[in-house]
C-alpha cells in the first residue's frame, strides 16, 4: 500500500505536537543532547532497534554527546508522511529514558 505525502498544513499540525522537532529541507528533524558519548551511543542503538521494528529508517547522526535525526519517507519520493511522525513519536517516548534533552 503506497504511503501518501502529508500536506504542509498536516505537517505543521503534527509538528505542533512534537516540541523540539522542525521541518528542515523537506524532512522532519530533531537533535538531542545527552550526558555523555556512551549515553548518546545507547540512544542511537535504541533508535536503530525502533527503526527496525517499524521497517522505517531515518538519517541518524551520532556526535560526542548529541544525536540528530532527519526523517522522510523514501518510498514517497522523500516526502514527509504519517510513517515519519510515527517514528518521531516513538523516538520522543524513548529519548528521556536515556537522559536526552
Amino acid at each position: 500500500m503506497p504511503v501518501e505525502p502529508l500536506s504542509q498544513k498536516e505537517i505543521e499540525d503534527r509538528l505542533a505536537e512534537l516540541p523540539g522537532w522542525s521541518l528542515d529541507g523537506g524532512r522532519i528533524a530533531r537533535s538531542y543532547r545527552l550526558g555523555s558519548h556512551f549515553a548518546a551511543t545507547a540512544l542511537v542503538v535504541h533508535i536503530a532497534q525502533t527503526q527496525e521494528e517499524l521497517g522505517h529508517h531515518s538519517d541518524l547522526t551520532l556526535g560526542y554527546d548529541t544525536v540528530s535525526l532527519t526523517i522522510s519517507t523514501h518510498s514517497a519520493g522523500g516526502a514527509v508522511t504519517e510513517k515519519d511522525f510515527e517514528l518521531a513519536h516513538r523516538v520522543e517516548a524513548l529519548a528521556p529514558g536515556h537522559g536526552a534533552s
